[in-house]
Order: structure tokens, then C-alpha cells, then sequence
């Protein structure tokens, strides 16, 4: 295949680069800080199961309508700061307060005011964060307009990102720790806080240090006004059906679905397994395994895969080398069987240099994929360009599959006949809860790997797109 030179007004250099990582690693830190949390609003604050699925639900179809929204305006942005970055700043600066207040619930509060508190801020931090998401993602896309320093940025990026999950596994073990918290409702109320000191710090970075395309140059966009808000609704959906007409988006947005959320949908039963298959149900056993599970997992994720998925897209292009990762990571979740050994412990650290190669290269190369979709939307549909939108409708993609993920991992321990009630599970229970943990993520990666068999924008079909582009309105 073709490879061009990087020009030097197209490198970002390390100081950016590193303010986009701070704001990658609140971009998983939040959600993530989210998920542990909120696995204590039933035995810390003790809100009944059902309705605390609700309380998790409810703030996903607000997603559905904000993000689309936030892309739009911050498409359309006209600021002498830049179309992306004062709603970083004020999007982070929301995300982590509002994070904070969330919780901050006490646990003797009768049901009904915690039910109303909790989904209250729950929804204001939901469109706090959406305001800081939604333009961080799309000046994510725009840094840059070389295919290869793409692939580079968010290598980094993403590697930064993986510190998120090396941490956020030990709250299990720290909220759940008597020694470290008198209760558990103490530790997520004091460890949100930490939570949202650091979102709040690293989440400006971006929006202070990173440069984005000139927004004076960015001609046709819509005037957002309370006068205009019939016509700007009407072009939120005409950008949204403009991104669906993207095959080359259509795809990443597949291949994405599938593997992130073949991926979420099995993520709890290694610590089932972990717990019920290696140790018979003694969570005293089984200990910090699960948390060392997930800590290593981004570990090898960020020093050994991300670098390795980097060179591969560089040296072969994107969708070779997101075919490869993929197929890479097929083999990993076989290993597992073998792993997850009563016998031995150690061997559950076997599958993760293959498995990490399943995430680890997704959202590398999905996001520096989506930059060059960016372009392609620009030759075929003009000004103003939509990194806002498309980044949007990607994410969203994301969230509303891992909601689906989620509910289907309920369907599936049902099938299976796990007991959550039971001190210990069935040897026939585990042995179909293990050989699902196995197939469900490799079944939606050979998807995956369909999906993306003919995606079609190269190397060099992405310079001729920038070549085309500059010729047509000059470099921006």
C-alpha cells in the first residue's frame, strides 16, 4: 500500500497530545466510576434492584436526545475560542460537580426522596456530560488532518485512557472494605469526590492546550437561535440522516457495536467465574483476583497492545490491522478455557496479551477512523463539517448497545441457570456460563471482521480525499 510522509504542520506535538490523553482518561473514568458506584446504591444505599436498573435506564434515553443536539451545536459554534473548546472547560468543570453531588445521598433517607435525588442529578450530570463528551470527541477528530498521525493521536490518547480502568477496578475492593470505610454509602460519597477533583482538572486540559480546526474558516453553519429552533431541529436530523447515508461510518459504528458489546455483554462473568468456577463460591478466596483480573487487562492493553496496534495501522492500514487485532483477540477468549483453572490461579493472566488486543485496537482505530469519515462527509456534503455529529452518533451507538449488552448478560446468566442466590453454583451452571463467556465475544468479532472486509477508505484514498478538500476551500 502507499505511504506518505507526515508534513510537520500536520504532527501534534507531544504537549497536545497529552492534553487529549487527561481528557481520554475522563472520558472512561466517568462512566466507568459510574458503573461502581451504582452497584452500591443497592447494598450501600439500599434501593431495591428493580429500580435501580431504572434509575440506570432512564438517563440513557436522555443520550439518545442530547447527544445528537451536542454535536449540532458545537458544529455550529461560532467562538473566538474555537467551535469545541469553551464547552470542554465548562463541560468538565459541570460533569465532575455534578458527579460529585450525585453521590452525596445518605442511606436512612426515605426511598422516595433518594429515588427523586438520584434521578435529578442523575440526569444533570448525564447532560453536564454530554457537554464535555460530545466536543471532546469531535476535536479529537479535527487535531489533525494526516491519516497516519490520527492513528498516532489516539494511540496515545487511548493509552492514557487505559490508566481509568487500572484504577477503577480497586473501588470493589475499597468501598467493600470495612477497615477502609465504615460503610460502603462513607466510601462512594468520599471517593466521588476524589473522583470529581481529578475529572475536573485533567477534563480542562483539552479544552485549554488542544488546537482544532479555525473555526472562521468553517463556512455555512446554522445560526443557533431560539428563533432558528424549528430550523435547527430540522438539521439535527438532516445531519443524522446524512451520517446513516456514510456507508464507511455505517461500518465502523457496526464493527463497534459488536465487538464492544459482545465484549460488555460477558464482562461480569469472569468475576462470576472467577468466584463460583475457580474458587466455589468463597469471595474470601477468591479476594483481589478479579480486581488484579481487570488491572492487568489495561495494563497490557496500554504498554503492549495499543503500541503494537499503532505500528500495525501505520505499516498496513486500519482495516487490516482492525482485522488482525480482531482476530487476535478470537484466539484470547479461547484461551480462557484453559485460564480460568481451579488448579492455578495464575493462569486466568494467560488469554489477556490476546484478549487485550480486541479492545485495545477498537477504539485506536474507530476514532482515527471516524476522522477520516469526517473528511469524506466534507468532500460529499460541504460545509460545515461534522466531527460534532459524527461523534455523537458513534458514542451513542456505543451507550445504547452497552444498555442492550447489559440487559442481554441478565438474559444470559437466566438461561444459564445461575442462582444469585445460591452460596454455590451447579458444576452443569458454570460450565455453560463459561463455554458463553467464551463464545458470545468471539462470535460478535468474526462479525465484526465481516463488517469491516470491505471498508474502503486507505491511506491513499484518505490523501486524495485531503488533497480534493484543500484544492476545493484551502487548508483549514
Amino acid at each position: 500500500m502507499a505511504h506518505y510522509q507526515t508534513a510537520e504542520k500536520d504532527r501534534v506535538p507531544l504537549g497536545q497530545k497529552s492534553a487529549y490523553g487527561a481528557g481520554t482518561f475522563v472520558l472512561n473514568f466517568l462512566p466507568s466510576a459510574l458503573s461502581v458506584f451504582s452497584f452500591f446504591l443497592i447494598t450501600g444505599f439500599g434501593v431495591d434492584p428493580l429500580i435501580a436498573g431504572i434509575l440506570g435506564a432512564i438517563p440513557r434515553f436522555l443520550d439518545a436526545i442530547t447527544d445528537p443536539i451536542m454535536g449540532f451545536i458545537t458544529d455550529n459554534t461560532k467562538s473566538r475560542w474555537g467551535r469545541r473548546r469553551p464547552y470542554i472547560v465548562v463541560g468538565a468543570i459541570l460533569s465532575g460537580t455534578l458527579f460529585a453531588m450525585l453521590w452525596q445521598m445518605n442511606p436512612d433517607w426515605s426511598d422516595d426522596f433518594t429515588f427523586w435525588y438520584f434521578l435529578g442529578f442523575s440526569l444533570a450530570f448525564t447532560i453536564g456530560n454530554t457537554m464535555y463528551a460530545t466536543p471532546f470527541v469531535g476535536l479529537g477528530y479535527e487535531i489533525t488532518a494526516d491519516y497516519n498521525e490520527r492513528t498516532r493521536l489516539m494511540a496515545f490518547s487511548q493509552f492514557m485512557g487505559q490508566i481509568a480502568w487500572m484504577i477503577v477496578p480497586w473501588f470493589w475492593v475499597l468501598i467493600a472494605d470495612p477497615t477502609v470505610f465504615p460503610t460502603q454509602a462513607e466510601g462512594v460519597q468520599t471517593l466521588s469526590l476524589f473522583v470529581a477533583g481529578g475529572c475536573i482538572v485533567l477534563g480542562i486540559l483539552p479544552g485549554l492546550f488542544c488546537k482544532g480546526i479555525d473555526s472562521d474558516k468553517i463556512e455555512d453553519r446554522a445560526e443557533i437561535s431560539f428563533q432558528n429552533l424549528w430550523s435547527n431541529v430540522k438539521t439535527v436530523f438532516k445531519n443524522i440522516i446524512q451520517t446513516f447515508n456514510n456507508t464507511a461510518f455505517v461500518k465502523l459504528c457496526g464493527a463497534t457495536f459488536l465487538v464492544f458489546n459482545g465484549f460488555q455483554l460477558v464482562a461480569s462473568f469472569s468475576y462470576f467465574i472467577i468466584v463460583f468456577h475457580m474458587f466455589n463460591g468463597d469471595y474470601g478466596a477468591a479476594g483481589t483476583w478479579p480486581a488484579w483480573f481487570s488491572t492487568l487487562s489495561a495494563v497490557m492493553t496500554a504498554f503492549f497492545v495499543i503500541p503494537i496496534i499503532s505500528w500495525m495501522a501505520n505499516s498496513w492500514g486500519k482495516r487490516n490491522a482492525f482485522i488482525i487485532s480482531t482476530l487476535i483477540s478470537v484466539v484470547g477468549y479461547g484461551l480462557k478455557w484453559y485460564g480460568f483453572n481451579p488448579d492455578n490461579p495464575w493462569l486466568i493472566f494467560m488469554p489477556i496479551p490476546l484478549m487485550s488486543f480486541g479492545i485495545g485496537g477498537l477504539f485506536t482505530l474507530m476514532m482515527s477512523m471516524t476522522a477520516d469519515v469526517c473528511d469524506l462527509d466534507e468532500l460529499n456534503n460541504g460545509m460545515p463539517r461534522k466531527e460534532g455529529t459524527f461523534g455523537a452518533i458513534y458514542w451513542l451507538m456505543v451507550k445504547l448497545g452497552q444498555a442492550l449488552a447489559l440487559f442481554l448478560a441478565g438474559v444470559v446468566l437466566k438461561i444459564v441457570g445461575f442462582d444469585a442466590g445460591a452460596a454455590v453454583q451447579t458444576v452443569e451452571t458454570m460450565t455453560k456460563l463459561r463455554i458463553a463467556d467464551i463464545v458470545i465475544p468471539a462470535a460478535t468479532a468474526l462479525l465484526a471482521i465481516a463488517v469491516m472486509w470491505k471498508y474502503d477508505i486507505t491511506e491513499e484514498r484518505a490523501h486524495q480525499i485531503k488533497d480534493e478538500l484543500e484544492q476545493r476551500r484551502g487548508e483549514i
